[in-house]
């Protein structure tokens, strides 16, 4: 794979639009979808920007070779995405991101049970004064 290609790879898993990232990196659209597309050399200083903007490192973005897995996680809001070839790695990412919604689900209800506890507590010592 490209660095063309797993720039663009990474924009999509970020789900971001080439206007995006044109806008990020204050360049025109079709400026940077030359990037993509492969037709524009790219400088140390380009690859670094694109780095920055994914929040990973140049390596990593020039190594990644697409046998692994690629995580990314965005600190601002709860969304992690991945990219993976080995179809044994997603699998098994998806069976625990499964497991984690699943114990979010629970942290909810047991809450939810603890907030109606202490409603009743405070009923009870309500009714006894």
């Amino acid at each position: 794979m490209n660095v063309n290609e797993k720039i663009r790879m990474v924009r999509e898993i970020n789900h971001w639009s080439q206007e995006e990232m044109a806008e990020k990196m204050n360049m025109s659209t079709n400026g940077y979808a030359k990037i993509e597309r492969g037709e524009t050399k790219l400088s140390l200083h380009k690859l670094e920007q694109i780095a920055n903007i994914f929040n990973i490192d140049v390596l990593e973005l020039m190594n990644m070779d697409g046998k692994g897995v690629l995580f990314l996680m965005n600190e601002n809001a709860n969304n992690t995405n991945y990219y993976g070839n080995n179809e044994n790695l997603t699998a098994e990412i998806e069976k625990l991101k499964l497991i984690i919604t699943h114990k979010d689900e629970i942290l909810v209800q047991k809450n939810e049970e603890i907030s109606a506890l202490k409603e009743i507590i405070r009923l009870l010592k309500g009714s006894e004064s």
